[in-house]
C-alpha cells in the first residue's frame, strides 16, 4: 500500500470543505447564510488553488471572490431586507437532499470510474518556472485585454448604483 502524501490529505480536505459549503449553500433557507457558505466554499477553492501551484489564481479568489464580490452580495442581500415572512416556505427540504444525492450518485461513480481509467497510475508532469504567476497575467490584462477590463468594471459600478437605486425606491 502507497503512503499518501500530504498534499492529497490537504486535497481531501478543502474538497470535502468546498463540496459541504456548496451543499450548504443550496439548503440554506435565509439568503445570508447561504451568502456566508458560499464565502466557505470560495475559500475553499482558493485552498485548492493554492495546492495546484496558482499562486494569482490564489490571490484573486480570497481578494476579488470571497472578498469584493461576496461583500458586495451581502451589501445587496442587507439593502433587500427580506424579512423571514416574504421568502417562500421551503418544506420538506431534507427529503428533496436525499432524492437528489441519490440521483447523483451514480454520476458520480461513473464519473470517478473514468478519470481513474483514463489517468491510473500517470505521473504528472511539474508545473514551469513561473507557472500562476502574476506577472504574465498582468501584461496581458493591462495591455492586450485593457479595454474589456475596464468596461467590466464600469459595468460592474452601474449595477451597483442600479441596487442602490432600486433599494431606495423601495424603502
Amino acid at each position: 500500500m502507497k503512503p499518501i502524501m500530504e498534499t492529497t490529505i490537504y486535497f481531501i480536505i478543502f474538497a470535502s470543505i468546498a463540496v459541504l459549503g456548496g451543499f450548504s449553500t443550496i439548503t440554506r433557507r435565509h439568503p445570508l447564510s447561504a451568502a456566508l457558505s458560499l464565502v466557505v466554499t470560495l475559500i475553499a477553492l482558493a485552498g485548492l488553488y493554492a495546492l495546484l501551484a496558482a499562486d494569482f489564481l490564489f490571490v484573486i479568489q480570497i481578494l476579488v471572490y470571497a472578498g469584493a464580490i461576496m461583500a458586495l452580495m451581502i451589501f445587496v442581500i442587507m439593502l433587500l431586507n427580506l424579512k423571514q415572512s416574504e421568502m417562500p416556505p421551503e418544506e420538506q427540504i431534507e427529503k428533496r437532499v436525499l432524492v437528489t444525492l441519490a440521483l447523483l450518485a451514480p454520476l458520480f461513480f461513473l464519473v470517478q470510474t473514468a478519470i481513474v481509467r483514463q489517468f491510473g497510475d500517470a505521473a504528472f508532469q511539474p508545473v514551469a518556472e513561473g507557472f500562476g504567476s502574476i506577472k504574465p497575467v498582468g501584461m496581458l490584462l493591462y495591455q492586450t485585454y485593457f479595454l474589456p477590463f475596464e468596461i467590466i468594471s464600469i459595468l460592474l459600478l452601474v449595477a451597483l448604483v442600479g441596487v442602490v437605486a432600486l433599494a431606495k425606491r423601495r424603502a
